[in-house]
């Protein structure tokens, strides 16, 4: 028997294209808690496949959780990276990931802040790539949102950097540039220092029974929230201190 945890992952999977402008889940299969959307999660990677990266934040103060896998074939790199345009637009969040060296497998007792850090292979300028699927009118609220990945529709890592300065980079400058047009951002990250959301997250995580293994990134928060930038047009993004990089973004159809 088809579960409502299968039938919103379904849905929430044919959403993801080019036209999205979808209307909130149907009230039979809306998820009506934390428990239920990552349980929509966890019938979404069995559809789609496995899970290539993670996003994740701090809790909030009351409670609420940003977090989601990023799926395998949505995670790119490289001088070209692809994704469905929102309003016409390509939108995306800089951010640093962690990408792991080694496994770590679900632990009733978790894993101390050194364990991770330990498994944290390198650390790259990423780029969380965004859409909004839900209609404007929709009035879906927070569990069908968190079920839905929180906007993610893909992740590009960008160039490695060193880890101690990542591990520092509470602040970071960050220039989009597209020709003559330069976005600049005094960029903070949101939960202090970027890899702190990583404790939370791979406890929370392992000891409801999610594993972890080496090749998975994880991202931690924008530095600067959502950045709109052109499609078909050399675009350099710099990290003041840490590194910089050139891509072009395609639109997906």
């Amino acid at each position: 028997m088809t579960t409502s945890f299968e039938q919103a992952a379904k849905v929430l999977l044919s959403n993801r294209n080019a036209s999205a402008n979808a209307p909130r889940l149907a009230e039979e299969i809306r998820p009506s808690s934390i428990d239920e959307s990552l349980a929509i999660h966890q019938a979404m990677l069995a559809v789609k496949g496995p899970a290539g990266g993670w996003k994740c934040l701090r809790p909030l103060a009351d409670g609420n959780i940003n977090a989601a896998p990023i799926f395998a074939d949505t995670v790119q790199s490289g001088d070209v990276v692809t994704l469905f345009a929102d309003n016409g637009l390509a939108r995306i969040e800089p951010e640093i990931a962690f990408v792991l060296a080694q496994d770590l497998p679900a632990k009733a007792e978790g894993y101390s802040d050194d364990e991770i850090d330990a498994a944290i292979g390198s650390c790259h300028m990423a780029l969380e790539l965004m859409q909004f699927r839900f209609a404007e009118d929709s009035d879906a609220e927070y569990f069908e949102r968190l079920a839905d990945g929180m906007v993610n529709q893909g992740l590009f890592i960008g160039p490695q950097i060193d880890k101690a300065a990542a591990y520092l980079a509470a602040e970071v400058s960050i220039d989009v540039r597209q020709g003559d047009t330069v976005q600049h951002f005094d960029g903070k990250h949101p939960n202090t220092l970027p890899q702190n959301p990583l404790y939370w997250f791979i406890n929370f995580m392992t000891k409801r029974g999610q594993s972890f293994t080496a090749g998975e990134a994880m991202i931690t928060g924008s530095y600067c929230g959502i950045v709109d930038v052109a499609f078909d047009c050399p675009t350099r993004i710099q990290y003041a201190g840490l590194g910089e990089y050139q891509v072009s973004f395609k639109a997906l159809s």
